[in-house]
């Protein structure tokens, strides 16, 4: 069900989603107490001071991408998000907390994230598995993935902490999947996790075994929960999710790349539509496939090549390209410069201009 609404919401028109704010607000907090002035953060993030501290504003997930990343190079935190979400009061999630908290069973409560968890975040869109597996995956909706880490780490930290919390047990999860990669995976995120997080995965997900959702819920109260689902489904009701054609298939392209699998029969299929429908959707807002395709290549190969752990002949597999001699000339093309000289460029450049001119 939360396939098909996702797929339906692709069809609507633009607005950028939004999120509540919290992670952000948590970020500049911690910033400011290392004595960083975060107003040029802001700036460059393109988000005001009123959407970062302002309870009752929202601001763009893209935004919120941006300035998390920002924070955490001028913190030398590579793993902010994670760090964030592992130090978290639960209870600042507000409704969404509560709502959950309230629920009886634990796959009552996951049922009920996957709903509303778009009050929190706009931008990631929850689909929860049951079976011999309770799962969550978590889908981009009108923001790239691959422009994000710190967001995505503190959400699936929070989740597996929520799951901790609401049944008072030390649950493992029995997978770990995370679309961006990290030379060298994290040490610290195991030990939290239980298990290897899995980096460049094809999707993002954390999954339990199946029997945890009959795990009854410490603070069960169905009267209070009836009370807040009914508020909760108002809030629904106002706030549609939306998001960018163009990002949606740019989000369907890029875990299949390295697989040889981003062809126009494929994304289609992953949005639900024909490959006739989605050329026509493309074409409506002047974009072709091959286009987008070959942007997408040449942005992520420069976001990869920034990773100095990361051989080129691998940057060269993550995009899609079997031979190193065809990805240097595809770079070359799209920059006028071979893999190894825009590499050499990066290393020369301090962290945040390199960020602002290869990823921003």
């Amino acid at each position: 069900m939360a396939s098909l609404v996702y797929r339906q919401d692709l069809q609507r028109n633009v607005i950028p989603p939004s999120a509540a704010g919290m992670i952000s607000r948590l970020a500049c907090t911690r910033a400011r107490e290392a004595g960083i002035d975060v107003a040029p953060l802001m700036e460059k993030a393109d988000v005001t001071s009123r959407q970062v501290e302002d309870d009752d504003v929202r601001l763009p997930v893209k935004g919120q991408i941006k300035f998390l990343e920002l924070i955490a190079n001028a913190l030398k935190d590579d793993f902010l998000g994670f760090h964030l979400a592992h130090d978290l009061d639960l209870r600042e999630m507000g409704l969404l907390y509560y709502v959950l908290n309230s629920a009886r069973l634990l796959g009552e409560a996951f049922r009920r994230a996957e709903r509303y968890s778009t009050t929190f975040n706009e931008g990631v869109s929850l689909g929860v598995r049951e079976g011999n597996e309770l799962g969550v995956n978590f889908k981009y909706v009108g923001v790239e993935r691959l422009s994000d880490r710190h967001q995505i780490e503190f959400l699936v930290t929070g989740m597996v902490r929520m799951c901790r919390k609401l049944t008072n047990r030390h649950l493992l999860p029995e997978r770990v999947n995370l679309l961006h990669r990290r030379s060298g995976g994290s040490a610290e995120m195991n030990r939290f996790f239980g298990r290897d997080v899995f980096f460049g995965a094809d999707t993002d997900e954390v999954a339990f075994s199946g029997t945890v959702k009959e795990m009854p819920i410490l603070d069960a109260d169905p009267y209070l929960n009836k009370l807040l689902v009914k508020y909760c489904e108002e809030v629904h009701l106002h706030r549609s999710e939306r998001g960018s054609f163009r990002i949606a298939v740019e989000n369907a392209i890029a875990p299949l790349l390295p697989h040889g699998r981003a062809r126009l029969y494929e994304i289609a299929s992953e949005l639900g539509l024909s490959p006739r429908t989605l050329t026509r959707r493309l074409a409506s807002e002047g974009l072709t496939f091959e286009n987008i395709l070959s942007e997408l290549k040449s942005d992520l190969a420069r976001r990869y090549l920034l990773d100095e752990g990361l051989p080129i002949s691998e940057t060269a597999w993550l995009v899609g390209y079997k031979e190193v001699s065809a990805f240097t000339s595809a770079f070359k093309r799209w920059t006028s410069k071979t893999p190894s000289q825009a590499r050499q460029e990066a290393e020369s450049d301090d962290s945040e201009s390199r960020f602002a001119a290869y990823v921003l």
